[in-house]
């Protein structure tokens, strides 16, 4: 073997050598990527995630339906389970009759729509509800003393993780003021989550209001972090003043 002819047989072989190594980083990236997010949201390859779905509350809507908004924030949340190799299981809000804590649950919409949001409000968030009522500006998150209300330049979500009993899987809620505040809080959490992890832990609880800025025109896609509420939306009503 000729000089030239070894030289070339070594480029190939230091090439595929090379290609390899590159490969095998990718994976490596990837699997440690996807772990992490496993590991936030309590995603374990092969298991199941419930997903609770709220009705719509429009006039003449049947108790089942759901508004193309909430429907277009379901698919994103399915995404993201079957993308940790989890199985996603739909559950309307009025028929996920089941404890806390053996499955990842992630909660959609507000109180008014889902039975099932209203009592995790209720259990694990008690400083943070909802008022709502017929009239323009009714549907108001409020959490330690600061309302956030909705019109047509802005709209509110409450994005939350609870942290259950015993270590148990999580629950997130995604508790928005419309549709679009719904669509905009589960794409801030798919998008976010690196961030919130490192805040948080892999297993704490957080509250954060978010704010659609001018829905009518930019949809859920301009996001802005309002306030972290964790702390006021876990002080029970009273608390404070029994203290003192």
């Amino acid at each position: 073997m000729t000089d030239n002819v070894l030289n070339v047989v070594l480029g190939l072989i230091a090439s595929a050598i090379s290609a390899g190594l590159g490969w095998l980083a990718q994976v490596l990236r990837r699997r440690r990527r996807i772990e992490r997010v496993r590991a936030f949201f309590g995603l374990p390859s092969g298991g199941e995630c419930l997903i609770v779905v709220p009705r719509s509350i429009g006039t003449g809507s049947h108790a089942h339906t759901v508004t193309r908004r909430d429907a277009y924030a379901l698919m994103w949340l399915a995404g993201l389970v079957e993308e940790c190799g989890a199985r996603p299981e739909l559950v309307a809000h009025d028929a996920a009759h089941r404890g806390l804590g053996t499955k990842t649950e992630l909660c959609l919409g507000g109180p008014v729509s889902n039975e099932r949001m209203a009592a995790h409000l209720a259990w694990g968030l008690p400083g943070a509800h909802v008022t709502s009522g017929p009239g323009p500006g009714s549907n108001v998150i409020v959490v330690g003393g600061h309302d956030y209300t909705a019109d047509h330049d802005r709209a509110h979500t409450l994005l939350a993780r609870i942290a259950t009993p015993d270590g148990g899987r999580p629950v997130f809620l995604v508790c928005g003021q419309t549709g679009t505040a719904n669509q905009a809080g589960v794409r801030y959490l798919v998008a976010h989550h690196r961030e919130l992890a490192r805040a948080y832990g892999q297993n704490g609880t957080f509250a954060l209001v978010l704010r659609v800025v001018n829905p009518e025109a930019y949809g859920p896609d301009m996001v802005e972090l309002v306030a972290d509420v964790t702390a006021e939306a876990l002080e029970r009503p009273g608390a404070r003043s029994g203290a003192a």
